[in-house]
């Protein structure tokens, strides 16, 4: 039975809280206030914290600080409760290692199901951890593909492309391995008709060519600089040297095309099924895990990302925003309720 600590210090929300959990098979540990609640974190070690803001003698902010510096505690899912929705709370919330945040008078559904996705998140970061730790030449050979791979990027020529440059195009042959070293990079499709779909937005530290280079054919898509940026160029001889000469990079590029090819199936059963709200949800959250909240994004681009028309992104980013989950000022997007748009119904 998982444990979930309540430290919150209005009396009817705390025994409503646990009423709710036991009955939804969770054992209920209760704290009236901060300072109890931070003790019995570090005495239960329970599986989940949910904790209050505002409270006397310790506050919320403080409990987790407090949490955070111990290594029994600090990976505990901690979940803010609080009859306050201000952005500013909300980011500080976040910034200081919150996994989730949710408001007062909440919904019992919201709550439980919040919960879940949180213990089951924790239970993979567990279970991840400790095959890591019973490998130790998996992790050898894995330092190994990265330190490789690392030196791949090193002392390589650089070329700077201003925001809407291309760096390839659908149809051409390889010549060159790309490392993104700074801003980002849209890898897209275009249909006979104009139109763009953006498959994946790359960032700093990714690797973009490299499936054109493995299967020695065109590429099977477009890059092209969303802001300006820094991209490190490979040879292809040098590249294929690498692979095909270290086992321990091979692995590791064969593990990114294998998660290209989920990311893509994914992407199409996205769009084959979900509904624009949905579509638009999930490119936001995309971005937000990516980079944060704040998205500087042309809407022509986050439409191509939605695989949705400019004017209907437009239309659902504004009710998006009449329904408090984003704010929008001189074009710059701030998603505030991340969690609400993750779960959003299809």
């Amino acid at each position: 039975m998982k444990k979930i600590l309540i430290i919150e210090d209005n009396l009817d929300v705390r025994e409503n809280l646990a009423e709710i959990l036991t009955l939804s098979g969770y054992e209920a540990i209760l704290a009236e206030n901060g300072k109890v609640g931070a003790s019995k974190a570090q005495t239960e070690l329970p599986d989940l914290i949910l904790c209050d803001i505002m409270m006397p003698e310790l506050d919320g902010y403080g409990v987790l600080h407090i949490l955070s510096l111990h290594s029994t505690t600090a990976d505990i899912p901690f979940i803010f409760l609080t009859a306050k929705a201000e952005k500013d709370d909300f980011r500080r919330g976040m910034s200081l290692g919150a996994d989730d945040y949710i408001t007062k008078p909440f919904d019992d559904v919201v709550l439980l199901q919040t919960i879940e996705k949180r213990l089951k998140k924790s239970e993979r970061l567990r279970v991840a951890s400790e095959q890591g730790n019973n490998s130790l030449e998996h992790f050898i050979d894995e330092a190994r593909a990265l330190e490789a791979i690392k030196h791949l990027s090193e002392n390589r020529e650089v070329r700077h492309y201003k925001k809407k440059d291309i760096v390839f195009r659908e149809g051409e042959y390889p010549r060159w391995l790309y490392f993104v070293e700074s801003g980002k990079v849209k890898i897209f499709k275009t249909s006979e008709d104009g139109r763009e779909l953006i498959v994946k937005v790359a960032q700093q530290g990714d690797f973009l060519g490299f499936l054109a280079l493995f299967k020695e054919d065109a590429y099977p898509e477009s890059a092209a600089a969303l802001d300006d940026c820094s991209i490190k160029l490979v040879p292809k001889q040098d590249f294929a040297a690498l692979v095909f000469g270290n086992r321990d990079v091979n692995a590791r590029f064969i593990k990114m095309l294998a998660s290209h090819i989920a990311e893509r199936e994914q992407q199409l059963i996205e769009l084959a099924y979900n509904s624009v709200r949905k579509r638009v949800a999930t490119a936001l959250t995309h971005l937000c895990d990516q980079s944060g909240p704040i998205i500087h994004l042309l809407r022509e681009d986050l439409a191509a990302l939605a695989g949705t028309a400019k004017e209907t992104l437009i239309r659902t980013l504004t009710d998006f925003k009449n329904e408090g989950m984003v704010d929008i000022k001189d074009g710059v997007i701030t998603v505030l309720k991340v969690e609400k748009m993750r779960e959003m119904p299809n």
